[in-house]
């Protein structure tokens, strides 16, 4: 359990998934007629989010092979 907490990667997703979660919700609740836009643009930010962790996953498998 103290690995997870400490890994770069569960980090990484905790924020991407409490940003998107609050973002939604305050445009949700604020303005409900962009709510459509706002999960399209979540939508786009997630690729991007994936291949942040994916290239931790390969530098920290790097690491542990050359160690």
């Amino acid at each position: 359990m103290s690995t997870l907490i400490r890994s770069r990667k569960f980090w990484l997703v905790v924020f991407d998934v409490a940003i998107s979660t609050a973002t939604y919700f305050v445009t949700a609740y604020v303005a409900p007629e962009v709510a459509e836009q706002i999960i399209w643009v979540i939508g786009a930010w997630q690729p991007v989010i994936v291949a942040l962790i994916v290239g931790i996953a390969v530098e920290d498998a790097a690491v542990k092979s050359n160690g």
